[in-house]
């Protein structure tokens, strides 16, 4: 019962705050997938929703007060004080008394404040004040340091916000002007505004890539499906329709003309009405009960937890013990009572909360000055323990600044008609343009651009990751329907019947088909990418309306090909993690010879490259092997990356992945820790744990070094303070089986205590061996018990000393002389205490081959002086202490010099037989 209590109180202590994102990793809701969504929210939510479903478009925009070209500017505004922004309650910060009361209430702070009222219950004011110190000194701290944390953060998370495109009327310069618009569909009126700025009775449009920002009837689709895996689990995408096609109308999700915020575009265009935003969103009320619950305990927070449980143990053995041995032996039982509190307080790491805090809001700031956001605090750490960066090619690895470099026919000769097509194709798609499309754009020249003036946008076929090919279709001069298709060669030639050959138009054999693909291929393996563009013409029927099934019988007309050449970085950034310990993989959509000339270039191993198809006919024995053995994973659909993160996991590895676009959002979720950049599209920015500024593997660097020290920070105060408050209490035990009086008063404790715990407060700035960054770290309870155990006693051999020498040398041998013994020990404990950090925050020799950072050098020397005042001043009396003989400060020296020897001879052992985290 004890330990499930202790469970619950630290549970609630380990938690950051409730950040809800749309897809976070922490945030799930599979626990509320056992009841009916139904009855998940608020019957109101519902019948709003059906009854949008199922209303005429024109009745709905009559009812929401709207306009199909969008809302006047003043009408949102009035609408925004209304409504309030687009965001959910549980984004919004703590009030700063919320704030305070969360950094105070952990079961540390409950503890120790426990303490302190026993003390004032019986009148001893100076543990009172002592203890309440305490309190005060963790709590502000921590918050301060939150606060300093929260609000860089926020600054940072700003410049990253997600935008959507939305139709006003009326307005200004305010907001951004939409860019994928073509020339046909171009409106005044069309603008990108931060998705918080929405209000119900906004008209926004979607692409592929897009997270859709509000519970939103759909007026027009084309081709349209989108991801609810947040909201139903659903692996697959769904179809959605403007008209609701399904006859089940009591499950909500179900409504196929309802578009729900939280989910995202994965293929295809669409207008859509906002009916409701922010809370009063579906998914607003279900991420509310999220909110409610607890939250799934991160791995940092498992390892602080872990680590903090073995503290925890030790204090419900090691407190009865003291309790009873002084009980017995002083004869006062009160008095071992609050002794054995002391003894409580001394084991409790009450600065935990504030290093960890401390250590972590140090490293998002390092991050921040290398243009490094971190939306997680949580994910520095993992960032350190990642041991495999899984990353894709382009941007990447590559300048990122793609240069059509080629337009010809399939045979190699310069076509200006095949320019002709895929500028065409580019300019009039309003879907997911990419870096291939803005080159084309870039490239055409004055004529290219206006010959497109003479066709006439007719319809779209949007792009999807299966099929990897997408057609716009216009009319042509000659008033014909023209469909042009542009994509990966293989699918091209699976839908030509044609190709178009130095003007003259012949039958596509299968002769010609290989003789195509191996001139592909020696544009691929020169580093180049090709894209194949064909069309066919039919006559043009009113009304039509064009969808996959068009695509057939077309003319192939030739190839477009890029340059996307390595970076200069790429090189030095793969040796530098490797150096670290952190292997690259690269998986790509490409195909493989792009690919391999890529990472030929820049020192990856090239030989076997793993396809797509090649994972998916493998046993799992093989996936499994696979995953470990080879580095370079080509032509693969998003399922394939978020199975090869999944399956690196499972192989006990610590993953990051690095991406931008749609198809790697599933992988970005699965990883420990995705990374994505600002302009990546919607879903993967809120996929991910830390957002690049810069896009470069350099930083990925620097960020899993920074990852390691701030780790190790932490790590070492955790190893430093468990082992000595370890040996104190273990000295304690053995003064109170032998000594007829308490061996230093409950006071004494606290105040000591007190002293070490201001000294490690600059652990966070501490240097860090360069050892300690080679390698990825993870938590080991383990390991950190046994080096508590291994080391604090150590301290116990010169605790004896000094007992001997106030009992022997000095005669503080009975309880008339306790306080001289108790000052004796006092300084001896304090200066042992706080001159070990420095011995074991390193397996160097301290201070010769590593000296610690100036702040923890000046704590030290502060911390020792107090210590020594304390006794040797005026406050003496008040803290129930004396002055010490002269003749007792030549034997301290001694002592403490054979302690860091003995230390320093035992570490070698140490870091021999068990190695050094």
């Amino acid at each position: 019962m004890i330990r499930n209590l202790w469970e619950q109180l630290f549970s609630r202590f380990l938690k950051k705050y409730r950040l809800t994102r749309y897809f976070s990793k922490s945030a799930s809701l599979d626990e509320l997938q056992q009841s009916s969504y139904a009855q998940q929210v608020s019957e109101q939510l519902t019948k709003t929703l059906r009854h949008a479903s199922e209303a005429p478009v024109e009745e709905l925009i009559h009812e929401t007060n709207s306009h199909i070209d969008g809302l006047d500017e003043k009408d949102a505004e009035l609408r925004q004080k209304q409504h309030g922004l687009n965001e959910l309650q549980s984004e919004k910060p703590l009030a700063w008394w919320q704030h305070l009361w969360y950094c105070y209430k952990n079961p540390f702070n409950i503890l120790l404040t426990l303490l302190a009222i026993i003390c004032a219950s019986t009148d001893d004011l100076r543990g009172t004040i002592v203890i309440s110190s305490m309190v005060v000194i963790s709590t502000v701290l921590r918050f301060w340091q939150e606060a300093k944390s929260n609000k860089a953060a926020d600054t940072l998370k700003s410049m990253v916000s997600n935008d959507a495109s939305v139709l006003r009327r009326n307005t200004g310069s305010k907001f951004t002007k939409a860019e994928a618009i073509n020339a046909s569909q171009q409106s005044k009126n069309l603008f990108d505004i931060p998705t918080k700025y929405l209000v119900p009775g906004d008209i926004i449009k979607l692409s592929a890539g897009d997270l859709i920002p509000a519970d939103c009837r759909l007026i027009e689709t084309k081709d349209l499906f989108v991801s609810q895996s947040a909201m139903t689990g659903e692996s697959m995408p769904v179809e959605k329709f403007a008209t609701h096609q399904s006859e089940n109308n009591n499950d909500t999700m179900a409504l196929d003309n309802i578009a729900f915020m939280g989910t995202s575009v994965i293929s295809g265009t669409a207008t859509a009405i906002v009916i409701t935003t922010g809370n009063q969103t579906y998914f607003g009320a279900l991420a509310k009960r999220v909110t409610d619950n607890d939250q799934v305990t991160t791995s940092f927070q498992k390892g602080v937890n872990s680590v903090s449980w073995l503290l925890i143990r030790f204090t419900l053995i090691m407190s009865p013990i003291v309790f009873f041995l002084n009980g017995y032996m002083a004869g006062s039982w009160s008095d071992a009572f609050l002794f054995a509190l002391a003894i409580a307080v001394g084991l409790t790491p009450e600065m935990l909360p504030m290093i960890v805090t401390s250590t972590l809001a140090k490293g998002a700031v390092f991050l921040s000055r290398k243009k490094v956001i971190v939306k997680r605090l949580d994910a520095i750490q993992n960032f350190g323990a990642m041991d495999v960066l899984c990353t894709d090619k382009t941007g990447t690895l590559t300048q990122d600044k793609i240069i059509l470099s080629k337009h010809t026919d399939v045979m190699g000769k310069v076509s200006e008609p095949v320019l002709l097509l895929g500028y065409i194709n580019s300019y009039h798609q309003t879907g997911l343009k990419n870096l291939l499309d803005l080159a084309i754009l870039e490239h055409a020249s004055s004529d290219i651009k206006m010959d497109k003036l003479s066709y006439t946008k007719l319809d779209e076929i949007p792009f999807d990751f299966n099929r990897r090919r997408m057609s716009v279709v216009v009319k042509t001069p000659k008033k014909q329907a023209r469909i042009v298709t542009k994509g990966a060669v293989e699918e091209m030639l699976n839908i030509c019947s044609h190709v178009e050959i130095n003007h003259e138009i012949v039958p596509l054999t299968p002769e010609l088909s290989k003789t195509i693909i191996t001139n592909s291929q020696n544009y691929n393996k020169d580093g180049l990418r090709v894209i194949a563009i064909g069309y066919r013409d039919s006559e043009v029927e009113q009304d039509k309306t064009y969808s996959i099934k068009d695509e057939h019988d077309l003319i192939l007309s030739g190839f477009l090909t890029f340059l996307d050449p390595p970076k200069d970085s790429s090189i030095k950034a793969i040796e530098a993690l490797h150096k670290h310990g952190v292997t690259v993989k690269v998986l790509t959509g490409d195909n493989e010879f792009v690919t391999q000339k890529v990472c030929q270039e820049i020192g990856l191993p090239s030989e076997h490259i793993v396809l797509g198809e090649d994972i998916d006919r493998m046993s799992a024995a093989d996936f499994k092997e696979a995953v470990e053995k080879y580095q370079i994973f080509a032509k693969l659909n998003p399922m394939h990356k978020e199975r090869i993160v999944t399956q690196l996991k499972e192989n006990d590895h610590v993953v990051g992945f690095l991406g931008d676009g749609i198809n790697d959002a599933a992988a970005l979720r699965t990883a420990d820790i995705g990374i994505s950049v600002d302009t990546a599209v919607d879903i993967a920015k809120e996929s991910a744990d830390l957002i690049l500024l810069e896009k470069s593997l350099m930083v990925l660097e620097q960020g899993v070094i920074e990852g390691r020290r701030t780790f190790a920070n932490i790590l070492k105060y955790i190893k430093i303070t468990a082992s000595s408050n370890f040996g104190n209490v273990f000295s304690v035990m053995i003064a109170s089986a032998f000594i007829p009086f308490l061996p230093m008063l409950p006071i004494h404790l606290l105040v000591q205590n007190l002293l070490y715990d201001v000294s490690q407060i600059a652990v966070p700035f501490d240097n860090v061996d360069e050892e300690s960054l080679e390698k990825p770290q993870r938590w080991e309870a383990n390991g950190i018990g046994r080096f508590m155990i291994f080391f604090g006693p150590i301290s116990s051999i010169f605790d004896v000393a000094t007992f001997l020498l106030m009992w022997y040398v000095f005669k503080a041998n009975t309880p008339d002389h306790q306080t001289l013994f108790q000052s004796g020990w006092f300084i001896e404990g304090l200066l042992t205490q706080t001159l070990i950090v420095h011995m074991i925050r390193t397996k160097k020799i301290p201070f010769i081959e590593s000296c610690a950072a100036l702040p923890l050098l000046a704590m030290t020397a502060v911390i020792v002086m107090i210590g020594i005042f304390l006794p040797m001043g005026p406050l003496a009396s008040y803290f129930s202490l004396q002055a010490l003989p002269l003749t007792y400060f030549i034997y301290l020296p001694i002592i403490l010099l054979a302690y860091m020897v003995l230390t320093q001879l035992l570490k070698k052992l140490y870091v021999k037989r068990y190695g050094w985290q």
